[in-house]
């Protein structure tokens, strides 16, 4: 699909976060690709995954768009969301239909730039749509300036500068969808259907959902924790 079809298919949408850490229960791109098409029977627009591996395994399985990311962790930086143009090249060579990379100005890997990566994306995978994973309403102003096609809210809440958000920033939403021409993604912190609807009712084009779907463990322990206080444990 070209980028006009994919932002169509995904609008209004959940796209559903499939993703596992190497030592999590639910690790391994078998498992990824299986939660993807779970995602997609329940009606799922989107996948988001991390990694050509387990983007590899999800398009085998199914059609929807991926939101591809390469998380890659170093000491030099606390950027680890698609962190540098290679990072973001193997996971539209593994299929993503939208590459999403970390928006903020923060210190990137072997000093380059999220104004020279997606320049670069533009440049060499015109196809390719390019979401910018923000924290604050100036990262996403930003953000467009330098060519990204979709802005998601991903990163509010977990930069030192917003590291006091712990719930889902409507006004964010809000702020973003009316000053900039491109879509507006919600993600982060969205645990009921009651979130979701209302960051659509923000403003927001699409809805990322991860742990509140795809975490049984994080999922059965809310439950039991209820439980527990029920009886007081």
């Amino acid at each position: 699909m070209d980028k006009k079809n994919v932002l169509e298919s995904i609008k209004n949408g959940l796209i559903v976060s499939c993703q596992a850490r190497r030592g999590w229960p639910m690790y391994g791109a078998e498992i990824m690709g299986a939660l993807s098409k779970a995602a997609e029977k329940g009606g799922a627009v989107g996948i988001r995954a991390t990694g050509p591996e387990n983007i590899k395994a999800i398009k085998k399985v199914t059609k929807l768009p991926v939101l591809g990311i390469h998380k890659q962790w170093t000491e030099e930086s606390e950027v680890y969301i698609t962190p540098t143009y290679e990072s973001a090249k193997s996971i539209i060579e593994a299929g993503a239909s939208i590459v999403a990379l970390d928006g903020t100005q923060r210190k990137r890997p072997h000093g380059e730039t999220v104004e020279r990566i997606i320049g670069k994306i533009n440049s060499e995978h015109p196809n390719i749509l390019v979401m910018a994973d923000c924290a604050t309403f100036e990262e996403g102003l930003i953000a467009e300036k330098f060519g990204a096609d979709i802005i998601s809210t991903t990163l509010c809440g977990y930069t030192e500068e917003t590291k006091y958000v712990k719930e889902v920033d409507y006004d964010l939403i809000r702020k973003l969808s009316s000053a900039l021409n491109i879509p507006i993604i919600a993600e982060g912190h969205i645990h009921t259907k009651d979130h979701a609807r209302k960051a659509i009712e923000s403003g927001a084009f699409a809805v990322v959902v991860g742990t509140a779907i795809t975490r049984p463990e994080i999922i059965t322990k809310r439950f039991v924790d209820e439980l527990n206080l029920l009886v007081g444990k």
